[in-house]
């Protein structure tokens, strides 16, 4: 058998190449890369658009579509552009030619569209076999001398037919409209520009080289959406402008009516959903955090935005707007001008676009120069023929009518007369008429203006001022026929107003019920009473709740929330929604993350200590302990351990200590025990403590004050029927530590069980309020000052069963 093999068996395997995969993949990546970048996502920085953006007006051209037309199906531009240029989808298509139609997505729009194109709402356009379409004007300006052979073709996908590589785009329109994509591994985000401002610009780029970033801002103030709003600061712009970089806030337009209490909204942030920020403003309203809020309407129409924000009586002006930019009416626009020069991305700063685009449109001057030139030769060169015919009229004639036909007829003018092959051929087809007197001074006139054109265009030719002139001279025509006024405003950059600074500074009372609602109240809603009064409703618990605590803070204090389960949390006392006396108040979860059965037992604000200070605690069953306040710093927001509670105990009350003080420890069966704190070593936050006072069966803790010898206060002592006495802290001899005390004051039927004891002067007011609601501000020196172990006097007159639920204390400096 034959071994012999044909000498082209191992062709095919000649051909297979051995290549490493990493090297094959990223060498097949970046191709396909490339091909992404430079065919679809970037913009060319000569004519400001993708490909797909191209082929769409291009194929509108060809189509005859024009903005003197009538519209056309879009479905029918669709598939023009399909089967003509871009073989990548209708949908593709048909949302970039709604772009381009839609008004508040392109400062200027270059499709005229008719009928239902979306909205900001985010609405979707209807199918594209509704709707119908033509160029808009200024798309025609961007098309203009393109069969001027001033820019280059090339082949289709299918090379059947030649498409344009680039526009010849009279205006910058890279930076008139903006354009973003996302491409792999970069992306591209110009924002839109005002025309006129852009064309100033041009002209002055062409009119003087050297010109900064800085000059051409004096032009071009910055960004012009076509949203309108405002751009706060400008260094952000220049940035922007300076480095092909930066990052722009854009703020809504708004007016304030302090009068009727109402903000309206005008005009968005470029590129937000209309529909999506009311609802968002909405759910906002409707979970708390942002208060103030009676109503929200959307009353927008084709006129454009309106967007009314109805304020509650009594809400914070200041307060809702800054909530309102801080979330919904300010947004950032990340400026990324990136574009394709010769094929390549390529981050640009403002002259550097500038500069690429006058270069664009030199060539194309030129280009269309020499068209129009060669043009205006040939139709000289015809015109001298004429010329040459009429003075040899007779012979001319005599000649044709001898000859046999057209070629001979040509061929013996050429022979005869020196006409050039050209010549002969007008001349044999011109008609008789045209050998009248009269038409040969048309002749002669019109060869006069076919030179003075021809000298022209030489001229430009040969002059590179002259080439500028006729660019400038073609943007100021442009500016005259589509400049308009600018939208958007650049406001200056006050700095960030935060959501404390409109906050204004008072004192308030802070109520909780047991089932965890909570408010705040400014003191000054209540005026001081007459010991002994009912006072006035200050909270509406809902049936079977009570309230629990009452506390006084600054709106603008930092305060420490300990729970009954020896957590703390932290939270800014405006946080907590200021309500009329007669609201409920809020579910406190909504601000402090709380468990089924936690509650708030004690308030420290940290403006009242310093680090090295320490937070003194006592818990229902007479435990003591301290912890230095720097380990409060940070807390989460599902709040800290800060005592750790044997099964049935709760934290009381939190004090808070320098070293130096006396504790005195009140309980709810009328006893009190006074000692050293020094007695009750410093630990951490998940000790227990150790024992503070011996208590007898069924007695707790009520409450915990730290004094010190120099101390000319009162311990008050309010009972649960609303009875109580001040009596000098010095009355209180200090003992040792877990000792049964001193009597303070007696625990009958008539006073009932002691709710609190707190420190005062005779200056102070004290906040009382009734588990019902009742509340009652009255002067500590009304209170009569008596010894220990007494009866005390009526405080407040409270109703069958309701009874004290808390008091808390007004200091003095805050009446002054």
């Amino acid at each position: 058998m034959s071994s012999d093999v044909p000498d082209d068996a191992n062709a095919p395997a000649d051909r297979i190449k051995h290549v490493r995969i990493e090297d094959e993949m990223e060498q097949s990546y970046i191709d396909y890369a490339m091909s992404v970048i430079a065919g679809r996502a970037l913009p060319d920085v000569r004519d400001g658009m993708k490909p797909v953006h191209r082929r769409i007006l291009y194929a509108m051209h060809e189509m005859g579509v024009s903005s003197g037309s009538s519209h056309r199906k879009s479905s029918s531009i669709v598939g023009e552009t399909m089967g003509d240029y871009h073989p990548h989808g209708d949908s593709a298509i048909y949302d970039t030619l709604v772009r381009m139609a839609q008004d508040f997505s392109m400062r200027y729009p270059l499709v005229d569209g008719q009928g239902n194109f979306g909205s900001m709402d985010g609405d979707p356009p209807a199918a594209m076999r509704y709707t119908e379409a033509r160029m808009a004007p200024i798309a025609e300006v961007l098309l203009e001398d393109i069969e001027k052979d001033t820019v280059d073709f090339s082949s289709n996908y299918d090379d059947r037919l030649q498409e344009p590589e680039v526009l010849p785009a009279k205006v910058p329109n890279l930076l008139l409209n903006g354009s973003s994509g996302i491409a792999v591994g970069m992306s591209t985000n110009i924002p839109p520009h005002n025309l006129g401002e852009l064309v100033d610009a041009t002209i002055h780029l062409i009119e003087n080289p050297d010109a900064t970033v800085e000059d051409l801002m004096e032009h071009v103030s910055g960004p012009d959406f076509p949203t309108g709003g405002n751009i706060v600061g400008r260094d952000a712009i220049y940035s922007a402008y300076a480095t092909g970089r930066g990052r722009l806030r854009v703020r809504a337009e708004y007016e304030v009516d302090r009068e009727d209490g109402r903000i309206v909204i005008s005009e968005l942030p470029y590129q937000e959903n209309k529909a999506r920020i009311v609802e968002r403003i909405a759910d906002d309203v409707n979970e708390g955090k942002i208060e103030g809020i009676a109503d929200l309407r959307d009353e927008s129409d084709r006129n454009g935005v309106r967007i009314v924000v109805e304020l509650k009586r009594g809400a914070n002006v200041d307060v809702v707007e800054n909530r309102l930019l801080d979330h919904h009416l300010e947004s950032t626009f990340g400026v990324i001008n990136l574009a394709l020069v010769d094929g390549q991305p390529q981050v640009l700063s403002l002259k550097e676009s500038l500069q690429h685009y006058v270069e664009h449109r030199r060539e194309v001057v030129r280009r269309r120069s020499e068209h129009d030139l060669a043009e205006a030769q040939d139709r000289a060169h015809i015109l001298e023929g004429r010329l040459k015919a009429l003075e040899n009229v007779e012979d001319v004639v005599e000649l044709i009518r001898n000859s046999e036909d057209r070629d001979a007829a040509r061929a013996g003018l050429h022979e005869a007369f020196d006409f050039s092959e050209d010549q002969a051929a007008h001349i044999v087809r011109m008609q008789l008429g045209s050998l009248t007197s009269m038409e040969s001074a048309e002749i002669e006139e019109e060869y006069e203006e076919v030179q003075e054109t021809i000298d022209y265009l030489q001229a430009v030719l040969d002059s590179q001022a002259k080439l500028d002139g006729v660019i400038t001279d073609e943007l100021r025509e442009v500016k005259a026929e589509y400049d308009d006024d600018r939208r958007t405003s650049i406001i200056e950059d006050e700095g960030q107003v935060t959501h404390e600074d409109l906050i204004p500074e008072q004192d308030c009372v802070v109520v909780i019920t047991e089932d965890d609602y909570i408010k705040r109240m400014p003191v000054e809603n209540f005026d001081p009473q007459n010991r002994g009064g009912k006072g006035i409703i200050g909270a509406d618990p809902k049936e079977g709740d009570r309230v629990s605590k009452v506390f006084r803070a600054n709106s603008h204090d930092y305060l420490l929330c300990f729970t009954n389960r020896g957590q703390v949390y932290r939270l800014k006392t405006y946080e907590i929604p200021e309500m009329s006396r007669t609201a409920r108040g809020k579910s406190a979860v909504n601000i402090i993350n709380l468990d089924d059965g936690e509650e708030i037992t004690a308030v420290v604000s940290t403006d009242d200590f310093e680090p090295e200070e320490c937070l003194t605690m006592v818990t229902r069953d007479g435990y003591v302990k301290r912890t230095c306040a720097a380990d409060f710093e940070n807390i989460l927001s599902t709040g800290i351990r800060a005592a750790k509670l044997e099964d049935g105990d709760e934290l009381v009350d939190v004090e808070v200590t320098d070293g130096t003080k006396d504790l005195v420890i009140a309980s709810e069966g009328g006893m009190t025990i006074r000692f050293d704190e020094d007695e009750v070593s410093e630990m951490g936050r998940s000790a227990r403590g150790v024992n503070g006072i011996k208590l007898e069966d069924g007695d707790k803790v009520a409450a915990m004050v730290a004094t010190d010898d120099d101390d000319e206060r009162a311990l008050l002592t309010v009972t649960e029927h609303g009875y109580g006495k001040r009596t000098k802290l010095t009355e209180y001899r200090a003992q040792s530590r877990y000792g049964k005390g001193l009597v303070d004051i007696k625990t009958d039927d008539r006073n009932g069980r002691v709710r609190t004891a707190k420190a005062v002067t005779g200056d102070d007011h004290l906040v009382i309020m009734s588990e019902r609601g009742q509340i009652m501000r009255i002067r500590a020196d009304d209170i009569s000052q008596v010894g220990r172990n007494t009866k005390g006097v009526t405080i407040m007159e409270l109703e069958d069963g309701d009874g004290v639920a808390s008091v808390t204390v007004v200091p003095a400096r805050s009446e002054e």
